[in-house]
């Protein structure tokens, strides 16, 4: 893919060139950036609460919503991208990674439509003894 939204290494190195300024590292434990990510995803889903069941492009048309939206799909980002580069993940090894262990947990020819995770389906369980 070459679309430029999606190249985050200048990102990252503003990212880390701005906290290194403000001289916060340490305060970003793992602990603190897990504990930061799971409150902006929090924050992210707070902006789907009590809405109706809406597609991407109804989300879309609305400016302002989606601005928010965006920001909170930011700070998920952000913490995630600290966490990874904090520990010396290789993101896109470790996203290729489980890619590919999805692909074996969740075959398309017997999981097309299915909107439930593996373990759930009566064919999943094991039988009793």
């Amino acid at each position: 893919m070459s679309d430029d939204r999606w190249a985050l290494g200048a990102c990252v190195d503003r990212l880390l060139a701005f906290r290194k300024a403000r001289d916060w590292e340490q305060f970003h434990r793992p602990k603190e950036l897990a504990a930061a990510l799971a409150i902006e995803a929090g924050e992210l889903q707070e902006q789907f609460l009590w809405k109706p069941e809406e597609t991407a492009q109804e989300v879309r048309e609305d400016a302002a919503r989606l601005g928010q939206i965006r920001d909170e799909v930011a700070d998920v980002a952000i913490y995630a991208l600290l966490l990874a580069h904090d520990l010396n993940i290789d993101l896109a090894g470790a996203i290729a990674k489980k890619i590919a262990s999805n692909e074996r947990r969740y075959p398309a020819n017997s999981n097309r439509g299915v909107a439930r995770k593996a373990g759930n389906r009566a064919e999943d369980s094991d039988p009793q003894p």
